[in-house]
């Protein structure tokens, strides 16, 4: 099929682009931007005026619960609901049941994504067998079905000779490795911010240092190794200081903060609400303004969703006893965009951190406008207001402090491999 998107603002950082133009589409690959390609005929015009057009956005961390949490969610229907946020590629952590510590696995999740033909999943591998944190995981056979790189996710590593093996291995495969820099020691049972607010709810904090120290003790290793690693979730001002230097030292490292870290702060658990008990827990305004710092200078590189849907019941306990995660696919773009509209990034660079800085990390093809490349694609209306409720959510989990939010930007349509996946029409889906 042979598509032509008419008269939007092409943005793709990747390639530099930011100008008013058409974009071509054909057999599933982008075939040009600007002027008509000679003898190009297309079977659908698609109206893109007074929008944006960009590639399909990349989502470093999307838990899409299946195989084994399907009570949560699904493949179907996550991935569902990422095309109708702009998402066309979702990276799912190892901790699925069975982990991903397979090549079997891996392959499972592919098969299924591809099966709904809505968005792609690229399957993070287990750093070790069963995240069980103490043997290695064959990681030349998870990179050869598929996967952009290996974690222990949440989960401990035995010790740091284990660790120091690890990233000496993954190297020699050149994988990256994806850091969760938590001390679980330092954790110790805490649910929130360990500052006045929690100590004005009488809640067990969690101290910036359980992140800092983490980081400390990973960055000492990669400087060891030469491995390339990506830190997942940075939630202090401290710890994306700590990283910037190592950049500027030269060590091969990135970072990622989700979107809600840069929105919400610890305040925002006053009234014991537990759609906002996230880990890493939701840290000071200080904090927040210094993620923003640090987003701006690109010392964190990309800005993911940490999706995590749940059912109902799994956040009506007591707070600390409540699952951690907001379901936040629905949400990555125009929380994104809010950040352009309170002058902390361009538009540009908002679009980069959700598209090309992403995929450059996973080693990729994606995240780009390029000809010959996937045609991946996301069309928004920038300057479109609606309401986040539960009639609007596509994800299963419906568990999001958002509800009832104005948000501003709305994907009118989404792309995969040139195949419209998602159209928004007459202001209704």
């Amino acid at each position: 099929m042979k598509i032509r998107i008419s008269g939007g603002r092409v943005i793709d950082p990747a390639n530099g682009v930011d100008a008013r133009q058409d974009l071509f589409i054909a057999d599933g690959r982008i075939v040009q931007c600007g002027e008509t390609p000679d003898g190009f005929t297309p079977d659908e015009i698609i109206d893109a005026r007074e929008r944006v057009v960009c590639p399909g956005l990349v989502d470093l961390r999307a838990h899409c619960r299946e195989p084994g949490q399907e009570s949560k969610a699904t493949i179907a229907s996550e991935t569902r609901a990422a095309a109708g946020a702009g998402i066309t590629t979702l990276c799912n952590p190892p901790d699925t049941d069975p982990v991903v510590d397979s090549a079997a696995v891996a392959a499972l999740l592919q098969r299924r994504a591809e099966r709904g033909g809505m968005a792609r999943i690229v399957p993070m591998g287990a750093l070790t067998l069963g995240l069980a944190g103490a043997q290695l995981s064959e990681m030349s056979a998870l990179k050869e079905a598929g996967c952009a790189g290996v974690s222990n996710d949440i989960y401990p590593v035995e010790n740091n000779l284990v660790m120091r093996r690890a990233l000496e291995y993954a190297a020699t495969f050149d994988l990256t490795v994806f850091i969760r820099p938590q001390d679980h020691h330092l954790v110790n049972k805490g649910c929130a911010h360990e500052g006045a607010v929690s100590t004005r709810l009488g809640l067990p904090g969690i101290p910036t240092a359980a992140e800092t120290v983490a980081v400390a003790s990973h960055l000492a290793l990669i400087e060891q190794t030469g491995a390339r690693a990506h830190f997942n979730l940075i939630s202090s001002e401290r710890a994306a200081q700590m990283i910037a230097r190592a950049q500027h030292d030269g060590l091969p490292v990135t970072a990622d903060a989700c979107a809600h870290q840069l929105h919400l702060t610890d305040k925002d658990v006053l009234d014991f609400d537990s759609q906002c008990h996230v880990s890493p827990p939701l840290r000071s305004q200080r904090d927040r303004d210094g993620l923003r710092r640090w987003l701006n200078h690109g010392a964190i590189t990309a800005i993911c969703s940490d999706h995590q849907p749940h059912e109902r019941d799994a956040k009506l306990a007591p707070f600390s006893a409540t699952a951690t995660g907001i379901s936040a696919l629905e949400t990555l773009l125009p929380l994104s965009l809010k950040l352009v509209d309170e002058g902390v990034l361009s538009l540009s660079a908002v679009i980069a951190c959700l598209t090309s800085r992403p995929a450059r990390i996973l080693g990729i093809e994606a995240g780009t406008l390029t000809p010959g490349t996937q045609a991946d694609v996301c069309v928004f209306d920038p300057g479109a207001w609606w309401t986040l409720d539960h009639q609007s959510m596509r994800s299963q989990g419906h568990n999001t402090p958002f509800l009832g939010w104005e948000m501003k930007g709305r994907v009118t349509h989404t792309l995969l491999k040139g195949r419209i996946v998602h159209r928004l029409a007459g202001g209704e889906d």
